[in-house]
């Protein structure tokens, strides 16, 4: 697996230890030897995890670290969009030529299936609602670029080799673990801690899912037949706007704050993506899929989650 330290890599790298899979887990290499999200979990856990250090743009570290692996889950990419606008080459390298040296790593190996993660973002704005899998990708912030590149390259990898690779697209997930740079651990580590809540635009409509829903639909996509060389969206179909989120935020805390807005947290006027909703009915249909956790529930998850690991965020710096 790619990107198993991360938000999401984390919680699916919990599951396949519970179904009794063996784990390799490639985590970036850095000096501290921190394995990120994959330090949180129980010692039984992270002991049957096999773990190695080093780089996804490296194709001869990727190709060891593929070898003898009957799945590949990849999930491993840059994701703060504010960052895209600094360094938009980091997120080619990372994400473009990160997922090449995955592909055909996994073409050599002859590996039987590649989970490819996606993002809604992919689709940019909506032209319609809800969003199928045939909705026009639009490119509308370098992150969103470099990950429609992904996705095509991995639907050539089928289209040209055969590679079993499913798209798997989850719109937007939340939940214990997830990164500062996000819109509820913003709000509420900041609602938690100060007095004031700072935020950007509210207007936005996002297809808000718990992270045990994604994890669940990345399972049933690695094992279930008819699937390879499709896209699979995953989401609630329910639109939540920000607003109504923060509220609900705020709400779940029992605080009371007030709430500015901070300029500096608005996107490009162009590059805002206004409105994601989601059609699963293909993931409904080809695996049995459906969000368990409501919006509520999972919210009040998240809070207590965070409120018990403040230390790990840094609300004066919300915005970077």
């Amino acid at each position: 697996m790619t990107g198993a330290g991360g938000f999401i890599g984390s919680h699916l790298t919990e599951a396949l230890v519970r179904s009794g899979a063996r784990v390799r887990a490639l985590v970036h290499y850095n000096s501290r030897n921190d394995w990120g999200h994959l330090e949180r979990l129980d010692s039984p856990t992270r002991d049957a995890v096999e773990v190695v250090t080093g780089d996804l743009r490296d194709p001869f570290c990727v190709a060891e670290v593929a070898k003898d692996a009957e799945v590949i889950f990849h999930l491993a990419s840059l994701i703060p969009i504010p960052y895209s606008y600094r360094a938009p080459q980091e997120y080619v390298e990372t994400n473009v030529r990160g997922t090449l040296n995955v592909l055909e790593a996994a073409r050599r190996h002859g590996t039987a299936r590649v989970l490819h993660t996606s993002t809604s973002e992919t689709y940019g704005t909506a032209v319609y609602t809800p969003i199928d899998e045939k909705h026009p990708l639009q490119g509308q912030s370098p992150y969103s670029a470099s990950k429609i590149g992904a996705d095509k390259l991995a639907e050539s990898y089928w289209c040209s080799f055969g590679t079993p690779v499913v798209t798997v697209r989850p719109f937007n997930t939340y939940g214990p673990r997830q990164s500062a740079r996000a819109f509820l651990p913003a709000v509420l580590s900041q609602a938690l801690t100060r007095d004031v809540v700072r935020v950007g635009l509210l207007d936005p409509v996002r297809d808000m899912n718990y992270v045990d829903d994604t994890v669940d639909g990345f399972l049933r996509a690695a094992s279930a037949h008819g699937v390879e060389g499709q896209v699979l969206n995953l989401g609630s179909g329910r639109g939540v706007s920000m607003r109504e989120l923060l509220d609900l935020a705020i709400k779940a805390t029992g605080r009371k704050v007030r709430v500015e807005s901070d300029a500096g947290r608005v996107r490009p006027e162009k590059s805002e993506v206004m409105e994601l909703i989601c059609d699963a009915s293909k993931a409904r249909a080809a695996l049995g899929w459906q969000p368990r956790v409501t919006l509520e529930e999972g919210v009040a998850r998240t809070v207590a989650w965070i409120a018990e690991h403040l230390a790990d965020y840094k609300p004066h710096l919300y915005n970077v």
